[in-house]
């Protein structure tokens, strides 16, 4: 049996339950794999409350949250080549993270680099290759100016960073809180909330070349209005709003080959993880809560025990 924190039923916190359930068993392209870490995102509580992502069907009850980990593979379904008894890796599970035993697709699964733990290789699937994602979408010169909105966020956190990388400016809007989190990354601060588009001006008086907004509505609606060029807006917070101004969402690729090379900027310390916090599994709830009440600074971790 394996331990696993899943919602029952569509609702808020009062549908989760830790559950013993049978360990699943891989079918052809997937890794049974032991979890080590499971990494916590805001889509995990959104899941949760009905929403779907564009193209997936709903999901049967119990769900196991999660939608990131790293672990052990322990067992290996038909088909798979690359990988063996014992690997150490990471990526998107079909079943869920917050599990003592999930199923990684091999597809969008990576070997994990012996100089990264299982912590931080747990936060790189979802919100460090979004920010890979979309900084590559956005392919900006070195010199340019980008207004990250959201940018104190897990993705947040991984965008300021590939982009200075990238020799790219950052203006990074965040609540007033996480001010000089957001300038040790780098980023000159701007504050969140009604007049962000003033306060932007303000320190990029030539405008700014982009836009990766990371929240959405208003400030998504505020942010496009700095843009010459509506095209260079794009967004994982409010992506049917991002079409409508003349933007785009991220184009998530979705494959092992961008873990390969998030987990080599880690390495190579190009790009931090910035893990806020780690819970226990029998703690998830409350990592839940941490990261639904929308005040993270970075990521929050759940750690399985070996």
């Amino acid at each position: 049996m394996s331990k696993a924190y899943v919602f029952t039923r569509n609702g808020g916190p009062e549908v989760e339950a830790l559950i013993d359930q049978d360990v699943p068993v891989p079918g052809p392209g997937e890794l049974l794999v032991a979890v080590r870490a499971a990494g916590v995102n805001p889509v995990d509580w959104k899941l949760r409350t009905r929403y779907l992502r564009p193209g997936s069907a709903p999901r049967p009850f119990p769900t196991v949250f999660g939608s990131e980990a790293a672990g052990v593979v322990e067992g290996i379904g038909p088909d798979v080549e690359g990988f063996a008894i014992g690997d150490e890796v990471f990526g998107n599970p079909l079943t869920g993270g917050y599990a003592e035993y999930t199923l990684l697709p091999v597809a969008v699964t990576a070997h994990k680099p012996a100089g990264l733990s299982f912590t931080d290789a747990a936060v790189l699937p979802v919100a460090a290759a979004t920010a890979y994602d979309g900084i590559r979408q956005l392919g900006l010169a070195p010199g340019s100016t980008l207004l990250i909105t959201g940018a104190g966020g897990g993705v947040g956190t991984a965008a300021v960073q590939l982009a200075r990388h990238g020799g790219v400016h950052v203006i990074g809007a965040a609540s007033a809180a996480k001010k000089e989190f957001v300038e040790s990354l780098g980023a000159v601060h701007v504050a969140s909330g009604p007049g962000i588009a003033d306060r932007v001006r303000a320190v990029a008086p030539d405008g700014v070349d982009a836009v990766f907004d990371l929240v959405g509505g208003d400030t998504l609606r505020a942010a496009a209005t700095l843009l010459g060029d509506p095209a260079a807006l794009i967004s994982a917070g409010g992506k049917p709003l991002a079409e409508e101004l003349g933007g785009a969402a991220v184009e998530r690729a979705r494959t092992a080959a961008v873990l390969d090379e998030v987990a080599n900027l880690v390495v190579t310390g190009a790009l931090r993880t910035h893990v806020n916090r780690t819970f226990p599994l029998d703690g998830a709830a409350d990592a839940l809560r941490v990261v639904e009440d929308g005040h993270t600074l970075g990521k929050i971790v759940i750690e399985v025990g070996a």
